[in-house]
């Protein structure tokens, strides 16, 4: 933690502000001006607005407010908004590529497991990093004895980054903030003012006392001592994703029950049978919820179901990414020379349907079926990073789709970019994407 997001990043900024230790750039040119700078810092802590809540703290205006700046949020910075925002902004681009090098280096060092030629990988790629910032070709230390302070152990603990893997495991394992979240552990169990020392000791005495008896009755996992959460019964419903509050009983609107129709003509092929079609959704129970739960995880919000009030109090929690299959040919209408490939798309959340059918022999239903959809209004992705996983869009359909809830993979954030554009911040890595394996 302290290596990577209180030492080296900010020392980079320090570079790139001309602070560090009165160096200056000497042959380099890798000073931001300070207004420029000082919008940087302005941008990002305008874009928690655009990014969920469960994605951490707020970012703070780290130009202006270098005191609420913390690790955690100097981490999020450098691996998922720093990439964005310093996008042209050096008058050289390879000091923007040098940067986007090390984020990707932490991006795997943070993986969740980790192959042994990952760990070659990482180890040549600190390598290949340290060995540019100190080249002599106008990047930091520039082979100068007389800058030999741009060269803190720091930067030379990075090369042992890959050792400590194989000693000790994947970096997740112990760079995890372990002091900071013990104490937030302990702190809610500070309950008097006038006594809060006696009250910590009696919490963290408790709180040992709970985890031996989970260990004398093998009864660890029904404790939850250090998960203060509530645990949630099992709901009705799909085992991945939990629906949550719906909206009035009151059946959807006629265009959204249109939007129904077609996505269960593809999804039954019953495209070509209308009458039956309509008599399927005619009897069907449709319910509309107001946010999803994926997974004990993301709490997604479906748009259309929030107030204005919500909308403009809230953190927005309603972009997703979801995985669909598209069919290669279009145009040839016949089906069986359908070609799918599955596509990552990104998108606004809009509506969330549970449709009830009952069965149907005509249809081809025998039993009664319930099927979760999710109206998504899809981002035109126009570019996408060349190194790290970043989408930009600048515009969205104006038509909603209905895609099967278990298209939708997470949610994610967004941060302006270039004025006009929306960058995607997804958090998922690997982890989180959708593989498709086509019949034999």
């Amino acid at each position: 933690m302290h290596l990577i997001w209180e030492n080296l990043v900010k020392n980079l900024v320090l570079h790139w502000t001309g602070t560090f230790k009165s160096l200056g750039e000497g042959a380099g040119s890798y000073r931001i001006d300070k207004s420029v700078w000082d919008a940087i810092g302005a941008a990002a802590a305008v874009s928690g607005d655009t990014i969920p809540g469960c994605f951490g703290a707020r970012p703070p205006n780290f130009a202006a407010e270098k005191m609420s700046s913390t690790a955690d949020t100097w981490s999020f910075w450098t691996l998922y908004l720093a990439p964005i925002q310093l996008d042209r902004k050096f008058t050289e681009r390879k000091y923007y590529d040098h940067f986007v090098q090390l984020v990707r280096l932490l991006h795997m060092c943070l993986q969740f497991e980790i192959t042994r030629t990952e760990v070659a990988e990482i180890r040549q790629g600190f390598i290949d990093w340290v060995e540019k910032y100190e080249e002599y070709l106008r990047f930091y230390y520039q082979h100068d004895p007389d800058r030999v302070s741009a060269c803190p152990l720091t930067i030379h603990a990075l090369l042992h980054i890959a050792d400590m893997i194989l000693i000790s495991g994947p970096v997740w394992a112990y760079w995890a903030y372990a002091m900071e979240r013990y104490c937030g552990i302990i702190r809610p169990d500070i309950r008097s003012k006038k006594h809060p020392y006696a009250s910590l000791d009696r919490g963290v005495l408790e709180t040992a006392q709970l985890f031996q008896i989970g260990l004398l009755y093998n009864a660890q996992d029904s404790l939850h001592v250090l998960d203060r959460r509530l645990v949630k019964q099992d709901r009705k419903g799909s085992l991945r994703y939990t629906l949550l509050p719906p909206v009035p009983a009151t059946r959807p609107d006629a265009p959204l029950v249109n939007k129904i129709l077609k996505a269960l003509g593809t999804r039954y092929s019953l495209s070509k049978k209308p009458q039956i079609l309509k008599k399927l959704v005619a009897h069907a129970d449709i319910t509309q919820y107001s946010s999803v739960q994926v997974d004990n995880g993301d709490l997604i919000y479906a748009y259309a179901m929030l107030t204005d009030t919500q909308r403009e109090e809230r953190r927005d929690a309603t972009y997703v990414r979801y995985e669909v299959l598209a069919d290669q040919r279009p145009r040839d209408r016949n089906e069986a020379n359908a070609v799918y490939e599955k596509e990552t798309c990104f998108g606004r959340l809009h509506h969330l349907f549970c449709v009830k059918i009952k069965a149907d022999p005509a249809a081809g239903l025998l039993e009664p079926e319930t099927v979760l959809f999710a109206g998504v209004t899809p981002c035109k992705v126009t570019n996408k990073h060349d190194v790290l996983d970043i989408h930009v869009y600048k515009d969205e359909s104006v038509t909603e789709e209905l895609v099967d809830l278990d298209c939708v993979m997470c949610l994610v954030g967004r941060m302006r970019y270039l004025k006009r554009y929306w960058a995607i911040i997804d958090r998922s890595g690997s982890l989180a994407r959708a593989v498709y394996e086509p019949d034999d």
